[in-house]
């Protein structure tokens, strides 16, 4: 029976993840399916329908940039010290667990450190 706990919660994970990805998945098909009859008769495509199958298509989103690079290593930083301070606080109550904290903190304080040293050293492109 204790088992089911940890299961359920990696199974809501899953499902999290999993189910939209299907249900959009399919949306995506049926849409594919809808413009594969209409090319094979002949009809010209509307505009709203191009529309529609571009507009949950993932973008690159924006272009690497130093700014860019900052900003993703200050909140990484900030990540860190938010787990350096629940460290420090859980270490009032039990000081072995500081040190968890501050080991599982150094992870996004080094990414975060690495970010922010690319955004000081690319050049923006002018």
């Amino acid at each position: 029976m204790e088992i089911l706990i940890p299961l359920a919660f990696f199974a809501m994970i899953a499902a999290i993840v999993i189910v939209p990805r299907y249900f959009r998945s399919l949306e995506r098909q049926k849409m594919a399916e809808t413009l594969r009859a209409a090319i094979e008769r002949g009809q010209p495509l509307p505009q709203e329908m191009v529309d529609a199958m571009s507009t949950n298509v993932r973008s690159p989103g924006l272009p690497p940039s130093p700014q860019r690079d900052l900003r993703t290593g200050i909140v990484w930083l900030g990540v860190a010290l938010g787990l350096v301070a629940l460290g420090l606080i859980v270490g009032f109550e039990e000081p072995d667990a500081s040190y968890w904290f501050l080991g599982f903190a150094a992870f996004p304080g080094f990414i975060g450190l690495a970010f922010v040293v690319l955004g000081l050293i690319n050049k923006p492109k002018s």
